[in-house]
């Protein structure tokens, strides 16, 4: 069965490690058919905007889009690109795995986690931002609603029910913060008591930083709102070596978006020494959505094992003397062989 899905290449490095994903996606014989559409510097350029409307109708019409890296010209005038696709489709649920790899300058062995991020509300909410008493004064309102927070710690039960996972901790800020983190807290109290089979423990933000740095492999599913999920994901993703190795996906009712959450970087563009890994782990999110769960583990396991075994096709931020190109390649072998 023939499965369409959007392509946005993304700006920088984008093209090389999406060409480099596409291989591997092709090589395992999935059945997709790729629909490229522009978004970006690119589109800035062709379409005089960010995300043409051909673009967002796309996605909405083929409901998965694989996404390389965008950058959002710095100044007054442009919002974020990745803030802007969430609200227009509402995707509430950013699902970032921390895994440990080997040959990667991860800190900790045998780390398999899940952070789960309410991705609409929250402290990012542009409503009620303003400056007052002549730009001395900045002014931001945190919003969670009880809608919102039961469906983020509800798609994280159920992801840990679906995956085999044992445990979800709830990380919150209610000691302080009594009204929306202490709304979130409720709720997802009450949503516990619906999996008695599922270990809930809840936990404060900065207790669980430190908890996370000092013995990581106590958590297993990860679910928190929108501020504190970005930054807690991004130290996930320190714990297993980088940016390079972390995967995120955007999931809402009606479409979802997978991509690599580390940003353009123009400074190697064209070098052909970019790290493709986090695409390519995001590309096996897809494939997990898509119910394509085997060819999603075979990139992972193709992903270990070139990282184990092929140091001469590894790229260099990750200690090999590959490059994009080599590493794919070697990837590609590997899942044409098992």
């Amino acid at each position: 069965m023939s499965q369409s899905i959007a392509v946005i290449k993304g700006d920088g490095i984008g093209p090389e490690i999406m060409e480099a994903t596409l291989r591997v996606l092709d090589a395992l014989d999935c059945g997709l058919t790729y629909q490229h559409i522009d978004a970006g510097l690119g589109a800035l350029e062709k379409h005089g905007t960010l995300i043409p409307q051909e673009s967002l109708d796309a996605i909405e019409k083929y409901g998965i889009a694989l996404k390389g890296p965008l950058t959002t010209p710095i100044g007054k005038g442009f919002s974020s690109i990745n803030v802007q696709l969430r609200r227009h489709f509402d995707l509430y649920a950013n699902v970032r795995p921390a895994i440990s790899f080997p040959g990667t300058r991860s800190r900790y062995d045998d780390i398999d986690m899940i952070t789960v991020r309410e991705n609409t509300e929250g402290a990012y909410l542009s409503d009620g931002q303003e400056m007052i008493d002549d730009g001395d004064t900045g002014i931001s309102v945190i919003k969670v609603t009880r809608k919102g927070s039961e469906r983020i710690v509800r798609y994280a039960f159920e992801l840990a029910k679906n995956n085999g996972r044992k445990k979800v901790t709830a990380v919150h800020k209610a000691n302080i913060i009594k009204t929306s983190s202490g709304l979130f807290l409720d709720v997802a109290r009450e949503i516990a008591k619906e999996y008695p089979e599922i270990e809930f423990q809840e936990m404060i933000v900065d207790n669980a930083c430190m908890q996370l740095v000092m013995n990581p492999h106590q958590f297993d599913v990860v679910v928190t709102t929108n501020l504190f999920g970005d930054i807690l994901s991004d130290l996930c993703a320190g714990l297993v070596g980088g940016l390079g190795l972390a995967p995120g996906a955007n999931i809402g009712e009606k479409a979802a978006i997978f991509e690599a959450v580390h940003g353009s970087a123009p400074d190697i563009e064209g070098k052909n020494i970019a790290n493709p890994c986090a695409l390519l782990l995001a590309a096996a999110q897809m494939l997990d959505h898509l119910g394509m769960t085997e060819k999603g583990t075979a990139i992972r396991q193709g992903i270990r094992t070139v990282l184990e075994t092929r140091r001469d096709m590894v790229t260099p931020d990750m200690g090999g003397t590959g490059s994009t190109d080599s590493f794919a390649q070697a990837l590609v072998e590997y899942v044409q062989s098992h």
